[in-house]
């Protein structure tokens, strides 16, 4: 039986998915949600005509360097490289994010609209500039108010649609 709370219902719901099944819907709500964090990204840097960010490259260097792994090949293609493996630092907090929430769906989590998106825009958030501010690349206390609104608006663009989807995978 499912019990009933202020920010959604925790038990198991009648659809009767397994905890892999799950899994790999959320991995598809995350990598959705990745593509319109993407999109919004890409706009916002249409419309003012910005330039895209170094962290993501800086994170993947320094995470090579603390793991001690070269990232190979002279120096024009280990910077291609680091070009393709900076995105896919995103797209694995993104799919991984989903796949976390898929998990506490199949242990019976269900949570509001509201509580959903911001929980999983949270999670994505914590996900993604975690590492890079544990390893120094940035520091989000000293973000201006664009900066921050930079990098939210596409975050919560990544929850809604996270959580939409989780959602829609849940109706009989």
């Amino acid at each position: 039986m499912a019990k009933r709370t202020p920010v959604g219902t925790i038990g198991k719901g009648k659809r009767g998915i397994g905890t892999l099944g799950w899994a790999a819907r959320g991995a598809a709500a995350g990598a959705a949600g990745t593509t319109a964090l993407n999109a919004v990204t890409y706009l916002d840097m249409t419309l003012r005509g910005r330039g895209s960010s170094s962290t993501p490259e800086q994170t993947v260097e320094a995470l090579a360097r603390k793991a001690h792994v070269p990232i190979p090949g002279d120096e024009e293609t280990r910077q291609n490289r680091i070009q393709g493996l900076g995105p896919m630092t995103g797209l694995v907090a993104g799919i991984g994010v989903g796949v976390l929430t898929g998990l506490a769906r199949a242990s019976g989590f269900r949570s509001q609209p509201l509580v959903g998106t911001l929980l999983t825009t949270l999670g994505v958030l914590v996900a993604s500039n975690g590492p890079m501010t544990a390893l120094g690349i940035t520091d989000p206390r000293t973000w201006s108010a664009t900066d921050w609104i930079s990098d939210v608006v596409p975050h919560l663009a990544y929850g809604a649609v996270l959580k939409t989807t989780m959602d829609a995978f849940d109706r009989p």
